[in-house]
C-alpha cells in the first residue's frame, strides 16, 4: 500500500481502496488503527461487528499491545527482564533496531513470547505483508521490503495491510473489499488504563457481537486473539506459541449491551476493595463491641459474623446480577449478608448452620459455572477481566475460598447431620462430594478453572486420610486422586472440544520445555505476589495467626477433639490452601483469603466449645 493510499484512507472517503483490491490476489485483511475516541456504538453504526478488546495484562503501552498482537501471547510487564524502550520518533529509520531490542527483551520472559510471529507465519504461507503507522513496527513490519512478494505477483496468497485511518476510511475499505476481504478496526490504545478498547470486524460471517474461546464472553476479545483470527482467515495453522483463539461473532449486534458489560467489568477492580473491605471492617467492629459489652454473647456473635463471611460471595453474585451503583451494592453486602446469616441461625443450630451456608455458597457458584459463569465474571469476587487475565469461570479469589468452603463444609455437614457415621463412610463422603465439585469447577466444558482440579481433590483426600486414622491404603488417595482428576479432566476436554485453559496451557504446551516455562512463570508470579504493596498489609497478620496456631495447636485441637469430621476437614482445608498458594500465580492472595475462611471455621469450632454435636 502506498503512502498516497494511506493518506486517502485517513480521509472519510477512503478513495483509492478499490485500486488496491484490483491487484490483490486471494483474500485480503486490513488491520486498521482508528482514532482512540472511537466508540463501540460508532463501530456498529459503521457496519462492523463490535466488541471490546483487552489491550494487555494490566496497563500496557500501545507498542506493547501491538507486540502482543504480533506474538499472539502475552505476560505481565513485571515478568520481563527489562523495560520496553520507547518507540523512536523516526520509526521508519530506527524501527529495525527497536524491534530487535523488543525481540531480545521477550527472551527474558518465562514463556514463549515471539514478537513478529504473526508476520513470520504469514510470509511463510505466501501472504504479502505491508503497512505503516505506529502499529506496523511492533507487529514486526520493519521496513518497505516487508511488502515482498509485491502485490499481484504470481504465487501470492493474499495480503495483510496495516495502516492508520479514520473510522470512515475503515468503513470504506470494508464496503469496497468484496467477499474475500476482512477489515479489523481497533481503536488506538492509550496506554493509560487497563480498560478494554473498542474493536470491530467487517467481513464474511461477521454479523453479530464479537467473542472468542479465550473470553467466552459476548462482546469481549483479547489482543492475543487477533493473530489467530488473521491466520485462520488465510487458512494457515496457528502456532503453539500463540495462546489466543480466533474471533467470531455471535447473536445480534448489541453495542449497548457490550458497553454496559464493559462498564461493569471496569468497576470490578476499583469497587472490590471498598465494598468487601468496609463490610468486613463493620462486622469485625461489631464483633469487638459485643465482646467488650456482652462477653456472654460472643459465641453467638462469632457464629453470626462467620456465616456472614461464608455468605459474602453469594450476595456479591446477587450484586453482579443487579449491577447496582457502588453504595447500593455496599449496602446490599454489608446489611444483606448478616440478615441472611441471622435467618440461618434461627432455623438451624450447631454445625448444621455452617454446613448449609457453605452448601448454598458453593452451590450458587457451581450452578453459575454450569451456566457458563455469566454472573461470576461480573462479580466483585470474579476473575476481574479488566486486568485481562481471565474472563470466565472462577478466579483466584473464589478458588481460595471455595477450597476451604468445600472441604470445611463437608466436615460441618458430617458433624451436624451424620455425627455417628463410620470413619470409612465419612471418607467416602469427603471424596464423592469433593470430587463432584472439583469436576464442576475444573471442567473446561463449564468454562471453569483448572486449579480446582488440584486444590479440591488434595483437600478432600487429606481429610479422608485423617478421618480414617492415616491408614496406608488411604495414603495412596492423596497421591492418586489429583492425578486421576487431572487425567479425567484432560480426557473430558479432548472429547468435548472444550478448549479450556488446561488444554491450551498443558496438553497443547508443545513439549516439556514449554510446560516448564509455564511452571516457571507461575512460580515467579507467586514469589512476586508476596511483595505486592496491596497484599503486604495483610501478610503480617496471616503470619502472626499462623504462629499463634502453631504455638496453641493443642488448644485448637481440643475444640474439635470430639468432632473428628470437623478435625479432618480443617486439616484438609489447610492443606488445600497451602497447595493453592504454591500452585497459583497469586499465591499471597490465595493464602490471605484461605486463611480468612479457615479463621471462620476455627471460630465456629471455638463457639461450639468442642462439645459433641446434636444427636451424638
Amino acid at each position: 500500500m502506498t503512502i498516497a493510499l494511506w493518506m486517502s484512507l485517513a480521509a472519510p472517503g477512503a478513495q483509492g481502496a478499490a485500486g488496491l483490491r484490483a491487484v490483490v490476489r486471494g483474500p485480503a485483511v486490513d488491520l486498521v488503527q482508528v482514532p482512540a475516541t472511537t466508540t463501540v456504538a460508532e463501530l456498529a453504526g459503521a457496519g462492523f461487528s463490535p466488541g471490546l478488546m483487552s489491550a494487555g495484562l494490566g496497563t500496557v503501552t500501545p507498542e506493547q499491545t501491538y507486540l502482543d498482537i504480533g506474538a499472539g501471547n502475552r505476560v505481565f510487564n513485571s515478568l520481563y527482564g527489562r523495560e520496553l524502550p520507547p518507540m523512536p520518533p523516526r520509526r521508519a529509520r530506527r524501527c529495525p533496531a527497536w524491534f530487535a531490542e523488543a525481540v531480545s527483551r521477550a527472551e527474558t520472559a518465562p514463556d514463549e513470547i515471539e514478537p513478529g510471529l504473526l508476520v513470520e507465519k504469514l510470509k511463510e504461507g505466501g501472504v504479502g505483508v505491508s503497512g505503516g503507522g505506529p502499529s506496523a513496527c511492533p507487529l514486526g513490519i520493519t521496513g518497505p521490503s516487508e511488502a515482498s512478494p509485491p502485490l499481484g505477483a504470481p504465487g501470492r496468497h493474499g495480503a495483510l495491510e496495516v495502516l492508520d485511518a479514520s473510522l470512515a476510511g475503515a468503513a470504506a475499505l470494508a464496503r469496497r473489499g468484496g467477499a474475500d476481504a476482512l477489515v479489523i478496526a481497533i481503536a488506538a490504545p492509550t496506554g493509560k488504563s487497563p480498560e478494554p478498547i473498542p474493536i470491530g470486524i467487517a467481513g464474511r460471517c461477521f454479523d453479530g457481537d464479537l467473542t472468542s474461546d479465550t473470553t467466552r464472553t459476548d462482546g469481549y476479545v483479547t489482543s492475543t486473539d487477533i493473530g489467530p483470527t488473521i491466520l485462520t482467515y488465510f487458512g494457515l495453522p496457528i502456532p503453539s506459541a500463540m495462546i489466543g483463539q480466533p474471533i467470531r461473532s455471535e447473536g445480534s449486534v448489541d453495542p449497548a449491551g457490550i458497553e454496559s458489560r464493559g462498564a461493569r467489568m471496569a468497576v470490578v477492580g476499583s469497587r472490590r476493595a471498598p465494598v468487601i473491605g468496609w463490610s468486613l471492617l463493620a462486622w469485625v467492629l461489631a464483633l469487638g463491641l459485643v465482646v467488650l459489652l456482652a462477653r456472654g454473647l460472643a459465641p453467638v456473635a462469632v457464629r453470626l459474623i462467620g456465616l456472614s463471611v461464608v455468605y459474602l460471595p453469594v450476595l456479591l453474585l446477587v450484586g453482579s446480577a443487579l449491577e447496582p451503583a457502588r453504595y447500593p451494592e455496599m449496602l446490599l453486602v454489608m446489611a444483606g449478608t448478616p440478615l441472611l446469616a441471622a435467618l440461618t441461625l434461627v432455623a438451624l443450630r450447631d454445625y448444621r448452620a455452617l454446613a448449609v451456608a457453605s452448601a448454598i455458597t458453593v452451590g450458587a457458584y457451581a450452578l453459575d459455572a454450569i451456566a457458563g459463569s455469566p454472573l461470576s465474571a461480573l462479580s466483585l469476587l470474579g476473575p476481574n477481566p479488566a486486568l485481562g487475565i481471565r474472563f470466565y469461570g472462577i478466579g483466584n479469589e473464589l478458588e481460595a475460598l471455595l477450597s476451604v468452603l468445600i472441604v470445611g463444609g463437608i466436615g460441618a455437614g458430617l458433624a451436624g447431620f451424620a455425627p455417628r457415621l463410620s470413619p470409612g463412610r465419612c471418607a467416602i463422603v469427603f471424596l464423592v462430594v469433593g470430587l463432584f465439585f472439583a469436576g464442576i469447577f475444573a471442567s473446561g466444558e463449564f468454562g471453569a478453572d483448572v486449579g480446582a482440579a488440584v486444590d479440591f481433590p488434595i483437600g478432600v483426600a487429606v481429610a479422608a486420610l485423617v478421618i480414617t486414622g492415616g491408614r496406608r491404603r488411604w495414603i495412596l488417595l492423596v497421591i492418586l486422586v489429583p492425578l486421576v482428576v487431572l487425567a479425567l479432566l484432560a480426557l473430558a476436554d479432548l472429547l468435548t472440544g472444550a478448549n479450556s485453559h488446561f488444554t491450551r496451557s498443558v496438553l497443547d504446551a508443545g513439549g516439556l520445555h514449554s510446560l516448564g516455562d509455564t511452571a516457571q512463570r507461575r512460580l515467579e508470579q507467586t514469589a512476586r505476589s508476596f511483595v505486592r504493596p496491596i497484599l503486604l498489609v495483610a501478610l503480617p497478620v496471616v503470619a502472626i495467626g499462623v504462629l499463634i496456631a502453631v504455638l496453641r495447636r493443642a488448644t485448637l485441637a481440643s475444640w474439635v477433639r470430639e468432632v473428628p469430621a470437623m478435625r479432618a476437614a480443617l486439616i484438609g482445608a489447610v492443606v488445600a490452601t497451602v497447595v493453592a498458594t504454591v500452585a497459583n500465580d497469586s499465591g499471597a492472595l490465595l493464602l490471605e483469603i484461605g486463611a480468612a475462611y479457615l479463621l471462620v471455621f476455627l471460630g465456629w469450632a471455638w463457639a461450639e466449645g468442642g462439645r459433641s454435636p446434636r444427636g451424638a
